[in-house]
């Protein structure tokens, strides 16, 4: 494409990273008033999910996972102990290590949880292929942009 035609693209409105913004920020709006009965945010959600699938994880691994600073993540998990929901302790070995565990109410936060994702499954209007296929681009297209935390 030569540049006058690019010029003409160049329109707020025909920018996927401008739709990729605005449909992040309608999930987040989505997931709030479901999240609510569970006393979580949707940051907290990301970590309980990222929990549920790996217990008893170090701080730096999960915030890997998840893609949160320690900055973000640490005030995160204050909160979390403080609900109950997970604990922290300390390697044996390496006291500078510092591990997040699930609490059993943290593990039985996971069932109710089952609702927010059948809840946002239905709020995209899409099918479950769909969701995959779309999931999966997004995903390539996050590889492709060199970040494939």
């Amino acid at each position: 494409m030569d540049d006058e035609t690019l010029e003409k693209e160049l329109t707020l409105d025909k920018q996927l990273c401008f739709a990729l913004y605005g449909a992040a920020h309608a999930f987040t709006r989505a997931y709030k008033p479901l999240l609510a009965p569970l006393g979580l945010t949707y940051p907290q959600y990301l970590v309980m999910m990222a929990l549920w699938e790996n217990d008893d994880v170090p701080v730096k691994a999960l915030g890997e996972k998840v893609g949160l600073d320690s900055g973000t993540l640490s005030p995160l998990l204050k909160r979390l102990e403080q609900a109950g929901h997970v604990a922290r302790r300390r390697d044996a070995t390496d006291e500078r290590q510092v591990y997040i565990t699930l609490t059993d109410t943290g593990r039985a936060l996971k069932k109710q949880a089952v609702g927010v994702f059948r809840a946002i499954g239905e709020q995209t209007g899409c099918s479950l292929d769909e969701v995959v296929t779309l999931r999966d681009s997004l995903k390539r297209l996050q590889a492709q942009l060199g970040d494939e935390g």
